[in-house]
């Protein structure tokens, strides 16, 4: 499905009816990693409305001049939702820079967004952030993935086994080559948001913040800074799991988002 936003033709599918839950991919990528993590954990729960975008640059939402920061990026997600959802509450979940964007729409829309997940997020000032390293690996790989695929593969999963590299095949690897590296490297230049996610007062819904304890590129030490701007929040920090967390660990990513579910309803104003 395309959306008009602001001249901008964003990209996104949609599944199920009910409460509206905006699903943000990493960078690199598109909406496909999110639609593998989630929907098996949705498949059993009715009244959900899953919509994953393209974010600008990805999948199939171009990145005009117009949008040169990741200020220009959320007020496109912004954008979005007026036009797609409207006024109705909605949930935002987000993996890596998907999960710095679900931050911050978090904090604009608090009374609008009715609880917060996020997967490895980006976060601005990280710490104690690991080597890379292979912590199982089972399983003979093949030469299923060519040279470059395989170099990705490597260096995003920290569990190599026959499975992961099937995720990586079906998920990763069809987005890589349709990023928009240009426009990419230019809203990185401005990666940082004029007003950090966790600017303002605390987010007072159920929040839910899954780290990795493998994860090389943001570590899981400075995701604990995040925890007092959000009293109602889970803070999970998990094994065997890299920054491809959602591939590496989906068991314990379905029932801690299932569990943060159930907080959101029982949440809800009567």
């Amino acid at each position: 499905m395309e959306c008009d936003v602001d001249g901008v033709s964003v990209h996104y599918v949609e599944y199920g009816s009910g409460t509206p839950i905006l699903m943000m991919h990493g960078s690199g990528v598109d909406h496909r990693e999110m639609v593998a993590t989630m929907e098996p954990i949705f498949g059993d729960l009715p009244d959900y409305r899953r919509i994953y975008l393209d974010l600008p640059g990805m999948g199939r939402t171009p990145a005009p001049e117009t949008i040169n920061s990741s200020d220009d990026v959320v007020e496109l997600v912004l954008g979005l939702i007026d036009v797609v959802i409207g006024d109705r509450n909605l949930l935002v979940i987000g993996h890596s820079v998907g999960g710095y964007f679900a931050r911050a729409v978090a904090n604009r829309r608090r009374d609008q967004v009715s609880g917060l997940s996020v997967i490895c997020p980006l976060i601005e000032d990280p710490r104690a952030i690991p080597a890379h390293q292979v912590v199982h690996a089972a399983g003979d790989l093949g030469d299923v993935l060519g040279p470059d695929d395989r170099t990705e593969f490597e260096a995003y999963f920290v569990v190599h086994t026959p499975a992961m590299q099937e995720r990586f095949q079906h998920y990763v690897a069809p987005a890589v080559p349709l990023a928009d590296q240009s426009a990419m490297a230019r809203i990185g230049e401005r990666w940082r948001l004029s007003s950090g996610p966790e600017d303002g007062p605390p987010y007072p819904n159920p929040t839910l913040i899954i780290a990795g304890r493998q994860d090389s590129s943001m570590g899981f030490a400075g995701h604990w800074d995040l925890v007092e701007h959000y009293p109602r929040g889970t803070f999970a920090v998990l094994d065997r799991a890299g920054h491809a967390l959602p591939h590496e660990q989906g068991d314990l990513v379905e029932a801690l988002v299932s569990e943060w579910l159930r907080r959101v309803e029982e949440h809800r104003p009567a």
